[in-house]
């Protein structure tokens, strides 16, 4: 499938799980585009649940062949604020918090930072586990990347 667009809208829901935190976790995300759809997943060892929150975004927007127009409908909270509240001041104090602690998982954010300069897009927040059919869909491929972690 190619994901090439000029002004139609890519709807990206993506969901990250950890066993354990940290622990075996895994990542996924749903791209749908018109009446086509892809759906990417992963995993890492030991990881947390935020990172791979994060890596499920990421991921789907390194998928993208050329800038496009996406909306991200994402269950955390951690990556909607993170990008669209917190990140220009962790980058203005040179990725330190506001209690002068490191950034935990800048070297996600500043990935995804550099991907969200790419396209224009809207970040959508969705209750998680509360039956909607793409973010239970991003959610099992999340846990299907730490089943295939497990299945080596």
């Amino acid at each position: 499938m190619t994901l090439d667009t000029t002004d139609k809208v890519i709807d990206i829901y993506t969901d990250g799980a950890c066993k354990g935190n940290p622990g075996p976790g895994g990542w996924g995300a749903l791209l749908r585009f018109g009446d086509q759809e892809k759906e990417l997943l992963g995993g890492e060892t030991p990881t947390t649940n935020n990172r791979m929150e994060l890596m499920g975004v990421i991921s789907a927007l390194e998928a993208l062949k050329r800038p496009c127009r996406v909306i991200i409908h994402t269950d955390s909270q951690y990556v909607q604020k993170g990008i669209s509240e917190w990140i220009q001041g962790w980058k203005k104090k040179n990725w330190m918090t506001a209690a002068k602690t490191p950034v935990k998982n800048a070297d996600l954010w500043k990935r995804l930072d550099a991907l969200v300069g790419q396209h224009q897009i809207e970040w959508r927040w969705v209750k998680g586990h509360s039956g909607h059919p793409e973010n239970e869909r991003a959610d099992a491929l999340a846990n299907r990347g730490v089943t295939l972690l497990a299945e080596g």
